[in-house]
């Protein structure tokens, strides 16, 4: 009985990250402010956060020697920090932020990471995004 309670209540004080899996039209909602921002389309965004994640916020890929997370996947080699190896963090967060359904610190991190590398720093974009993005546009918008 005590370590059913010992299990509920640490399940009471740190819930479990809320993730989600949007829909294009969701996020399109949910990030329509980034919509033109360093010349980037809100459809080119949607695009390559498709390609890079499936709209899900709990994505998290190996890649190459570091780890990308979230819908943006955002390496902790540069922009974000966690425990497995030395990051310059120039967006001065923990990589798990980016796991959770609050956009704004994706969002914010997205930005300069667009300001300081451009929209190639993800790859889908060149070959997938940069054309013919009519079926990234949500029509409820």
């Amino acid at each position: 009985m005590m370590s059913f309670l010992s299990l509920l209540l640490v399940c009471i004080l740190f819930p479990a990250l809320e993730a989600k899996q949007f829909t294009k039209c969701e996020l399109s909602q949910v990030l329509k402010d980034m919509d033109g921002y360093g010349g980037v389309t809100l459809p080119e965004w949607i695009c390559n956060i498709f390609h890079v994640s499936g709209y899900d916020t709990q994505t998290i890929v190996n890649n190459n020697g570091k780890t990308e997370y979230g819908l943006f996947q955002i390496n902790n080699k540069l922009w974000c920090r966690d425990n497995q190896i030395q990051s310059r963090n120039i967006c001065d967060i923990s990589c798990d932020k980016f796991l959770d359904d609050d956009l704004t610190d994706d969002m914010i991190c997205a930005k300069k990471i667009l300001d300081s590398e451009g929209i190639d720093y993800w790859l889908p974009h060149k070959p997938l995004c940069s054309e013919k993005l009519e079926q990234w546009l949500c029509e409820k918008l």
